[in-house]
């Protein structure tokens, strides 16, 4: 799918991306993941099956990141795009092996329906890693960030802005796995408050395709159920955080109601700075792209996937013992923002754009 973390561990998650990317910015691979040298990949070919090209954060952070990682392995990059279908996923994943990959990277539109597509690629040799998105099969590699910790951190900062009151849950598409383990992390944080009656859920619902046209309708139809009465919402991701603002915006509550989101968009950015958003959980997509590609460039030249290089265990939701790996994200906040320009994920005109000079860091 970002929020105010503790200085030390910030410094530290700093300091070991500044291994794995090439500006420091505060989302951590693996600092062993980079590939071997000595990794015989050249010639081989890696598919990418994107699940919806047309996300902001694709084509501008982990495609690049992915074919560089590629290309310094010695590996050769092929994509294509499944454009929200998961037929057309199942269809792209068998065009890509017929391309002559060797490892598929999966996107996956749903995480169910194209299992039966990695047990094909599996029982043909070819290499699968699930990214972002779960695919519960143990003979693919898991690499994506801590989705349970993300939706801690959305839920912290709106719980510190608002202990007590009526929230609003967006959740993403129900097929997709993350959707699930976000909402686990958001529990943790404000289970005990809904028991005792200090939060009340007047509305919760998943969003087809985290589209925020969806999530706008799905926010303005909650907010006429409550009369307005509404004094929270967590938004599983910054999109859905868009179309929450936007319905908000139109009852005059902007800026005054806490929002979540996550990915690190823009837009998103330049809210938590113009405070109509409160957090924004960043997920360093290039750090992401490179564990991915410096992954396939392994296993390409043979590395089994338990073998690969920053894998530990990950017990899924389907009781799989997966081999995973999850990097780490990070909250920003208004006091943070100073994170995502130091890592030149954003510049200071956009993340300022209408934000009065001074009214926050950064700005």
């Amino acid at each position: 799918m970002f929020h105010s973390r503790k200085a030390t561990a910030l410094v530290a998650v700093v300091a070991l991306l500044a291994g794995a990317c090439s500006s420091s910015s505060g989302t951590a691979a693996p600092a062993s993941n980079a590939a071997p040298a000595s990794v015989a990949a050249a010639g081989c070919k890696v598919g990418v099956s994107w699940n919806n090209y047309a996300e902001e954060r694709w084509a501008k952070w982990d495609e690049p990141a992915i074919k560089a990682a590629l290309a310094a392995g010695g590996a050769t990059y092929i994509s294509n795009d499944a454009k929200s279908s998961s037929e057309t996923q199942a269809t792209n994943v068998e065009n890509l092996i017929t391309q002559g990959a060797k490892v598929v990277i999966i996107l996956a539109q749903d995480g169910t329906a194209i299992k039966s597509s990695v047990t094909k690629a599996l029982g043909e040799g070819v290499g699968v890693i699930a990214y972002d998105r779960l695919i519960e099969d143990p003979g693919a590699l898991y690499i994506t960030f801590d989705n349970v910790e993300v939706g801690r951190m959305q839920a912290r900062a709106i719980f510190a802005a608002k202990p007590k009151g009526n929230y609003v849950i967006i959740k993403g598409n129900s097929a997709d796995a993350n959707a699930d383990f976000l909402r686990s992390g958001i529990q943790e944080i404000i289970g005990a408050a809904v028991t005792s009656g200090d939060i009340k859920i007047v509305g919760e619902t998943y969003t087809p395709n985290w589209d925020p046209a969806a999530a706008k309708t799905e926010m303005e139809q909650f907010l006429t159920a409550n009369a307005n009465k509404v004094d929270a919402v967590v938004s599983e991701n910054d999109g859905m955080a868009g179309g929450v603002v936007a319905a908000l915006t139109g009852q005059g509550m902007a800026g005054t109601v806490p929002v979540s989101g996550q990915d690190g968009d823009a837009a998103a950015l330049n809210r938590v700075a113009a405070g109509t958003q409160t957090v924004d959980v960043w997920k360093d997509a290039r750090a992401l792209g490179k564990a991915a590609g410096d992954a396939a460039v392994a296993m390409c030249g043979g590395t089994t996937i338990d073998k690969v290089a920053g894998v530990k265990n990950f017990d899924s939701p389907g009781k799989n013992k997966l081999n995973s790996i999850l990097l780490t994200p990070i909250a920003i906040t208004k006091d943070n923002l100073n994170v995502v320009l130091d890592a030149k994920w954003i510049d200071k005109a956009t993340l300022c754009q209408g934000v009065t000079a001074g009214a926050v860091a950064g700005c």
